[in-house]
């Protein structure tokens, strides 16, 4: 049985269809669940390749292309995601245009949000050509794609570059749509557990929406 297969199975063992209803609700998703918390569908991908001693990155790439491009219910598009945040796979830079296929194609928070800490990954890993890809999604028409580029440093504490935020931050200011104001004050809210003063400056100096200016001061 193939990984994708083996996982396929897995995540409706586990499914409880009573949950499925409100799962689907709250995402507001066309898509429909099966009745699997997102901690499970984690917990049994990573016990799949455990048992199965797969670290071939080839392999689990390929289970995660074909979970989320044939996924029939949300929790296998969430553990093609569990799947790319597996040790072999992060920081891996040939990973990019899969990881902007899931923002494209996911075009929700909880896809993005998620894909946002690979992207993390790769700023650590490969940061100069990782500032390239998200100065350019900064500007993408996708909200997705952008808010990608504008939560990519979240969890990077003090390796966080700033001035690269601000760079991405620069396109988005303007911008009335809720989830990019909401991303906006939140990587500004992250920024300031590592420079308070930075961010009060970048608040005082910018035209944020009272959402953004909101989440961004929230700790301060």
């Amino acid at each position: 049985m193939t990984l994708s297969a083996a996982v396929r199975t897995s995540l409706r063992a586990a499914a409880d269809a009573s949950l499925a209803p409100g799962q689907q609700a709250y995402m507001k998703s066309a898509m429909p669940f099966l009745g699997v918390r997102v901690p499970e569908v984690r917990r049994l991908v990573r016990a799949l390749v455990k048992e199965r001693g797969e670290r071939e990155p080839a392999v689990l790439v390929a289970a995660a292309r074909e979970l989320w491009d044939d996924a029939t219910h949300r929790e296998e598009r969430y553990a093609a995601a569990a799947l790319l945040g597996l040790r072999p796979l992060r920081g891996d830079l040939s990973l990019v245009p899969l990881h902007e296929h899931v923002a494209r194609t996911g075009a929700w928070w909880d896809h993005v949000d998620e894909a946002a800490h690979r992207i993390a990954d790769l700023h650590d890993v490969h940061p100069i050509e990782t500032a390239a890809i998200v100065r350019r999604w900064s500007r993408d028409e996708s909200l997705w794609v952008r808010r990608l580029a504008i939560l990519g440093q979240l969890g990077r504490r003090d390796r966080i570059d700033l001035d690269l935020l601000a760079a991405v931050l620069e396109p988005n200011l303007g911008d009335g749509e809720f989830f990019i104001r909401k991303a906006v004050g939140w990587s500004l809210r992250e920024a300031a557990r590592v420079d308070p003063d930075w961010v009060r400056a970048y608040a005082d100096d910018h035209a944020l929406s009272p959402l953004s200016r909101r989440e961004a001061l929230k700790h301060l």
